[in-house]
């Protein structure tokens, strides 16, 4: 069995963690809603630098919050070896209709109607991680 003694966690480039976070499909949006944090599921992809997001919230979400966070893994247990990745930066909603009907095919969605919302967020924050069993003593 693998405890926390035996795990370890390695930071990486920014560069790296958008590679990791390319290979992902599903994450999780963080956003603040009545000031209390909120985490709602995701789908994404990253075009032309820019991590395009598909998620259940009220696109009134940008008003006055212009940066959210972003966050994917692939934690694989019981070793907990994997990855960690977050992405923060200034987001604004997808508005071009032939881009959105692009993302609104391609990305699956949770929720339908006026709470699911495509954000484009420039990633300006990048933290990743890497998760590993940690070597002998």
């Amino acid at each position: 069995m693998t405890t926390a003694a035996h795990r370890r966690m390695a930071e990486v480039s920014g560069a790296e963690a958008l590679w990791l976070l390319e290979g992902a499909a599903h994450g999780h949006l963080l956003h603040t809603r009545r000031d209390a944090p909120v985490v709602r599921p995701a789908s994404h992809v990253l075009s032309y630098g820019r991590l395009v997001v598909r998620c259940p919230v009220q696109a009134d979400l940008l008003d006055g919050r212009p940066t959210l966070s972003y966050q994917a893994d692939d934690i694989r247990m019981p070793g907990g070896t994997g990855w960690s990745v977050t992405v923060s930066g200034p987001a604004e909603r997808v508005t071009d209709a032939a881009e959105a009907a692009h993302y609104l095919r391609t990305l699956p969605g949770w929720a339908y109607g006026p709470h699911d919302t495509l954000l484009r967020i420039t990633p300006q924050t990048v933290v990743g991680y890497r998760l590993s069993a940690a070597g002998p003593a």
